[in-house]
């Protein structure tokens, strides 16, 4: 089941439309689209988790002294 990036309701694949529609909120991407949704999310998750671990470092290195 694929899931919308606006919502997080449930895409539906329409053969005569060649496109996923949420059902939720009537979004409406491509395959393509949707890949490049979620290839833009996993290089945003993994930025913000190596900023996250950088804080947790530097807070780390900060009480040691």
């Amino acid at each position: 089941m694929a899931v919308c990036p606006e919502c997080g309701g449930e895409l539906k694949f329409e053969p005569s439309q060649r496109r996923y529609v949420c059902l939720s909120c009537g979004l409406s991407l491509t395959r393509d689209e949707i890949d490049e949704i979620k290839a833009k999310y996993a290089v945003t998750a993994a930025e913000d988790e190596k900023e996250r671990l950088r804080k947790e470092y530097l807070k780390w290195w900060s009480t040691k002294k």
